[in-house]
């Protein structure tokens, strides 16, 4: 159901008046809470729900991924550089969206924007719109075909219907195809006959105004659980560094369904979502000209859904066949700058077959479609304004065991025909030699592109403002830049080598080491063209910008995870992530342009360090907490920020849970990002505190 604005506003009036009631009462409701919690910390009742945190750390190394070559294999089993997110982990942290979620992860770049905007990516070159990142839900790609990368305020789910989320950092091209090039987020959500019953959720507090969650599970018969949900929420606006307010509340509906059906050696799925965001931005003047823009900012919605059907038929233990299919719409309108609709549709077969006894190969083919198009607006055209783009994969991956159970290779390749490039070849080399069951090291060598967008071939951007070019300071006029794409843009490349090691150092404690050097190619930069006197008042000059691949650039890496249970009721986590990124690359428009691409070499922190604690005083109380540091950004003048997040759960009865969230709670505000292609005020991201309740029946 679309609103109105009259509509949208008498809505979020509502909610702001229950959510400032909820403000005043709420110190006070959390230090009564916190005094009843403990006074009953001690008293008995029901085994808390927490089967991770009562496995060993050996059995939890051993859990089973299915992102790094589409098939189940043990963690310690897989020669890349992989991290698991488990539900777990996420209903300790607290945090109620996935980028915030992805955080827990080493070598993860996230950096909040605004309200509902991130930049996320994995290994650098991050931006709002990271382009070199693969972003799947349940292996459906959520890649914008338009901008290239993804819109994060469009990927949402019941955050309790979350599985897992596995992070593959490192190409992952072989398996997953173009654009997964620095890595692959495959966020995977509970099957039906795991969400049976009925969950409700609801609470708010300062920044996160109000939200509210249902889900029922059942069945139409033994063989076909079926689940259905329906999420909302509204969230504050964040402000400048001028403490003015950015316009960017965010209010958001969103539900959707699942049925699975077994039968006999098959297995099928159908799964669908749909979803309505009422969003907002204010724009920096000073990067942006447009006589349209509002000083207080622009008002925007998008909303869509998708359609996925999935089929298994497993013949033996090594051997099954896999079709998936899917169709993804959205509409997407941000006041008179931006408006865009796309389509896309995905077939993918996959089949995995054994060969004489030490080969397993697994082959398959994917064909997909973009239809896109790009309504005329102040800031953007695009010629044609409507296209549809057609990408057509084969790929190959066969895993030897040269020795068994110690010393196995996987070679494969993939064939990616695109309409931009033509034909790419991905292929990957991974070695894995496990002596003996407490350690395992791997090694890889890959080859991944990132192709183009049609933003990079079709727009032509208007009114950019040029800020930082060396000898055009001495010209009379200010100067606007115009933004062409053209069709001559090739694919980015990379060439990767990596390096890992596991170790078991105790049943209680494990550690996970991750090196890498990244050697990229025909990276994107700009050309500056001629100069010309613009049309209408104030005087300005306009220059013609274009994109070229003349960037090149050259990153390493490490990045460690450490996993430790000193006790039954105690899991420690750690991670430490460094990079360092030298680009090639003299031409200052980089600089106002495009931080994700080839002016990554200063848009990125070079250290990051993520420290988790839970612990469960009883079967009744969890105490969680999160300690995170990031390193300065000088270039964008962005200081180093220490934070910490914390959740204090409470469950009285069998089906109910209250819990307690604060978050960034050693500042009032901190810095995370500035705007890039798109120039958003920079924003501090606020200190919030919100509680809420639970129910399962």
């Amino acid at each position: 159901m679309k609103l109105t604005r009259k509509q949208d506003f008498r809505w979020w009036r509502t909610i702001r008046f229950f959510s400032q009631e909820w403000n005043t009462l709420h110190a006070g409701l959390a230090l009564l809470s916190f005094a009843t919690l403990v006074s009953t910390a001690t008293a008995s009742g029901m085994r808390a729900d927490n089967a991770l945190l009562d496995l060993p750390i050996e059995e939890l190394m051993k859990v089973e991924v299915t992102s790094a070559s589409r098939r189940a294999q043990k963690l310690t089993d897989v020669p890349s550089a992989i991290f698991v997110i488990t539900q777990d982990d996420i209903k300790r942290s607290g945090v109620t969206n996935i980028p915030d979620a992805l955080r827990m992860a080493p070598g993860v770049q996230v950096e909040r924007v605004g309200t509902d905007r991130w930049s996320v990516s994995i290994r650098g070159f991050n931006g709002r719109f990271a382009n070199k990142l693969q972003v799947l839900m349940d292996g459906r790609s959520v890649y914008n075909p338009i901008m290239s990368g993804t819109m994060w305020d469009q990927q949402d789910t019941m955050i309790e219907d979350i599985d897992r989320i596995e992070v593959i950092r490192g190409p992952a091209a072989t398996v997953w195809g173009i654009n997964s090039v620095n890595g692959v987020i495959n966020i995977i959500t509970k099957k039906a006959a795991e969400t049976q019953g009925t969950l409700l959720t609801a609470g708010g507090g300062n920044f996160e105004h109000g939200f509210v969650g249902a889900r029922y599970g059942s069945k139409i018969n033994e063989e076909t659980p079926f689940r259905i949900y329906a999420k909302g929420f509204t969230r504050d606006s964040t402000t400048s560094l001028a403490g003015s307010s950015n316009n960017d509340e965010w209010h958001s509906a969103r539900g959707g369904f699942r049925i699975d059906h077994a039968r006999g050696i098959d297995q099928f799925t159908l799964q669908g979502d749909f979803f309505s965001n009422f969003i907002g931005d204010t724009i920096d003047p000073s990067k942006l000209s447009l006589p349209s823009l509002s000083p207080s900012g622009i008002r925007g919605s998008n909303e869509g859904g998708n359609i996925r059907f999935r089929w298994d038929r497993t013949l033996s233990e090594r051997s099954s066949i896999m079709l998936q299919t899917y169709f993804d719409k959205l509409k997407h309108k941000a006041g008179s700058a931006i408006d865009f609709d796309t389509e896309s549709f995905d077939i993918d077969f996959q089949h995995r077959l054994p060969l004489f006894n030490r080969h397993d190969v697994t082959w398959g083919a994917n064909y997909r479609m973009y239809h896109t198009h790009v309504t005329e607006t102040d800031l953007i055209r695009m010629n044609p304004p409507s296209r549809t783009n057609n990408v057509f994969s084969g790929f190959i991956r066969d895993e030897i065991t040269l020795i068994p159970e110690r010393l196995s290779l996987t070679l494969g390749t993939r064939l990616d025909r695109n309409d931009f490039t033509g034909l790419e070849i991905q292929p990957n080399a991974r070695l894995m030699w496990t002596p003996n069951a407490e350690n395992s090291v791997w090694a890889a060598v890959s080859r991944a592109v990132r192709t183009p967008s049609r933003a990079e071939e079709d727009a032509f951007l208007k009114a950019l403002q040029l800020t930082s070019i060396p000898g055009l300071s001495a010209l009379p006029f200010p100067i606007q830049a115009a933004f062409t794409g053209q069709s001559g843009f090739k694919s980015e490349k990379l060439l990767a080598y990596e390096l890992g090691y596991r170790r078991l150092l105790t049943p209680r404690a494990s550690i996970d080491i991750a090196a890498f050097i990244n050697d990229y190619s025909q990276l994107r930069d700009f050309s500056l063209g001629g100069i010309t006197l613009g049309t209408g008042l104030p005087r300005h000059l306009v220059a013609t910008v274009t994109t070229n691949n003349g960037a090149s650039a050259l990153t390493y890496g490490v990045e460690v995870a450490m996993d430790w249970k000193p006790t039954e009721k105690w899991r420690l986590q750690g991670s430490y992530s460094f990079i360092q990124l030298d680009v090639n690359s003299s031409n200052p428009l980089t600089r106002d342009f495009d931080a994700s691409t080839a002016g990554a070499g200063k848009s990125n922190p070079n250290h990051q360090v993520s420290f988790r604690s839970n612990y469960d005083f009883s079967d009744k109380l969890q105490l969680n907490m999160w300690l995170r540091y990031t390193s300065s950004i000088p270039f964008y003048h962005i200081p180093d920020y220490v934070t910490m997040d914390s959740k204090l759960i409470y469950k009285p009865y069998r089906n109910t849970e209250l819990f307690v969230v604060g978050q960034n709670l050693f500042s009032q505000f901190h810095q995370e990002s500035v705007g890039d292609f798109v120039p958003s005020i920079p924003v501090q991201i606020p200190r919030g505190v919100y509680g809420g309740v639970q129910w399962r029946f």
